[in-house]
């Protein structure tokens, strides 16, 4: 709810291997760049935003985040924020939703993650 997207607004939480919180995010202009001064019209935005699983990361009250770490987001991982995780050492990635499943750069992150042995699955509410 803290992002100013109007059509997408992603959260991210890493938490350790114990589910202590290290680090939350949201999809959001970089610090210092106004929310009213940049575009949020893809592709436009795409520039300018940093996203959510990237903030959770670097607002991460651990300089180095623990090894074996999981992050919790709204949205699958891009390619670029796959990278960030996989050299800062998450093991796991769960997700809601993965609405541009087939894009490259989707695609890209499934590789890595295939390659580096991350585990990432869609979480499913249970009804009851």
């Amino acid at each position: 709810m803290r992002s100013k997207d109007p059509k997408t607004q992603v959260g991210a939480c890493v938490v350790t291997p114990e589910n202590m919180i290290l680090g939350i995010g949201y999809n959001g202009m970089p610090r210092g760049c106004s929310d009213d001064d940049f575009p949020w019209t893809k592709p436009e935005k795409h520039l300018y935003v940093c996203h959510a699983e990237m903030n959770a990361m670097l607002n991460s009250n651990n300089i180095n985040l623990v090894k074996g770490s999981r992050i919790y987001t709204t949205l699958f991982p891009c390619n670029n924020c796959a990278k960030m995780m996989l050299q800062l050492g998450v093991k796991e990635v769960i997700y809601l939703d993965d609405v541009a499943h087939s894009c490259s750069e989707e695609e890209a992150a499934r590789k890595m993650f295939d390659a580096a042995g991350i585990k990432y699955w869609k979480f499913e509410k249970i009804e009851g």
